[in-house]
């Protein structure tokens, strides 16, 4: 079994403006990568500066800028969403400005390359104003769009497991199967939204053909608490099983929350890598 690689995503300090100490504790935790989190209150994607002093970071750290997250809201204020963004939005002038932000966040990769572009269709369920904002005709426009831009600038989208109609690891499937099967798309397999909605065993085993990266991260299957795994009750022994039995050998990134103390958060994550690890040891 090939060594897994374990990242971090700056959704750890999404509620700060990221800075270079962000990346500095992360690799001294002993991460190897990150995914950007592309919220204008905690990075801006569209500030040249922002990238410079970034891509200085990522060489002053060595870590890998693996994933870019797409815009899903314009910034955050005292734990809220501000201005959010739906690329499935019904109102064809919001669904262009959802779009047109994923575009600024692509345009970061002739300048700083990365792999993956994390792309939510629509919004959650749970979600204020989630029914006007989960359209499937909208969502398919916008993603025709998104791919095309993404392609040229190098980058693969991927589609994120959140908990929508839209967005279910059955709902992905069907969507790249049917309606891409000649365009480059794949899935990022959400444990902790899989969780949420289901049996995460079943969802790794239906994204298993499409599965390009991840997001790693707990819950006790009530709320979407992004907690280190270990926290809740995810079976991680049963899921990672699942995940070498499919073949997966790609990046585990850690998207957990900030609960009062990041750097601790970071301390318990590093543990909780340790044994992941083990688990793929053990079978």
């Amino acid at each position: 079994m090939a060594e897994h690689r374990f990242g971090v995503s700056t959704h750890l300090f999404h509620q700060s403006r990221l800075t270079g100490d962000h990346l500095v504790h992360i690799a001294a935790h002993g991460f190897d990568a990150i995914e950007l989190f592309a919220t204008r209150s905690h990075f801006d994607y569209h500030d040249e500066r922002a990238i410079t002093r970034l891509g200085e970071w990522l060489a002053d750290t060595r870590l890998e800028l693996h994933s870019m997250h797409a815009p899903i809201f314009e910034g955050l204020r005292r734990g809220q969403w501000v201005g959010p963004l739906s690329n499935a939005a019904g109102d064809e002038r919001r669904r262009a400005a959802a779009v047109a932000e994923t575009r600024a966040a692509l345009e970061i990769a002739p300048r700083l390359p990365y792999r993956y572009l994390v792309l939510h269709l629509g919004m959650p369920s749970a979600a204020p104003q989630a029914a006007t904002n989960n359209d499937p005709d909208a969502a398919r426009r916008s993603l025709e769009e998104t791919v095309a831009r993404a392609a040229d600038v190098g980058v693969r989208v991927a589609l994120e497991v959140i908990p929508n109609p839209l967005s279910s690891p059955e709902a992905l499937v069907r969507l790249i199967e049917e309606q891409f099967e000649s365009v480059d798309l794949g899935v990022c397999l959400d444990y902790g939204h899989a969780h949420l909605m289901g049996d995460l065993g079943e969802a790794i085993e239906t994204v298993s053909g499409h599965l390009w990266t991840t997001h790693v991260h707990d819950n006790r299957g009530r709320e979407d608490e992004h907690l280190v795994p270990f926290g809740g009750t995810i079976d991680w022994d049963g899921a990672m099983m699942a995940t070498q039995k499919i073949g997966y050998d790609g990046v585990l990134m850690l998207e957990v929350a900030d609960t009062g103390d990041p750097v601790e958060v970071l301390k318990r994550s590093a543990a909780a890598r340790q044994r992941l690890e083990k688990t793929f040891v053990t079978f």
